[in-house]
């Protein structure tokens, strides 16, 4: 079963920690994570766009084009509301290819009356790796125009569920040249 809502792979971030972009690493057999991500997202969403700055891909796929100057995953989400019409999407991070079917689908049960359903790990929140609605679009906004770009600081004020999950390495992120190094010899999901 392909869930009907958009997946949104968010792939426009700087890599300052990676020291290059790391959207356009090779990852899991494909010429790039990002690659990897759509294609793997592919198989459980009926539509993946790629959010990003700017066209970089050497793979044909739906772009979601930031329409703000500044960077951050808040201009990618209100971004992808003001591109999609669509009233809920989920979005994973570019660099987290460990995130599951499991995790998805346990973040894609039914929660009602919420902005956002975002996951939760003993490290933290995860605020690249849930569903969002359009109904956080407004506050998206108002933080858009205050410059205020942490997505955490967003869904502390905005009616968010957080899911728990007890394992914090489905949730692995590639922030540094290490962590990429360890990724490559761990087992992909595709």
């Amino acid at each position: 079963m392909r869930y009907k809502i958009p997946a949104i792979v968010f792939a426009g971030g700087k890599s300052s920690r990676m020291g290059k972009d790391k959207a356009l690493l090779p990852f899991g057999g494909a010429k790039s994570i990002s690659e990897f991500q759509y294609r793997r997202l592919g198989t459980l969403f009926e539509k993946v766009y790629l959010s990003v700055k700017k066209e970089k891909f050497d793979f044909p796929a739906p772009l979601i084009l930031d329409l703000y100057e500044e960077s951050s995953p808040l201009v990618g989400l209100v971004s992808a509301f003001e591109t999609l019409d669509t009233e809920e999407v989920f979005i994973l991070s570019v660099d987290a290819p460990f995130v599951d079917e499991k995790v998805i689908e346990k973040l894609l049960l039914p929660h009602t009356g919420y902005d956002a359903v975002i996951a939760k790990t003993p490290g933290g929140t995860q605020p690249l790796c849930g569903i969002y609605r359009r109904s956080i679009l407004p506050l998206a906004k108002e933080y858009l125009t205050k410059n205020l770009h942490r997505l955490n600081h967003l869904l502390q004020h905005a009616q968010t569920h957080y899911v728990s999950f007890d394992d914090d390495a489905p949730f692995l992120n590639l922030n540094h040249p290490h962590e990429y190094e360890k990724a490559l010899s761990m087992p992909t999901l595709l």
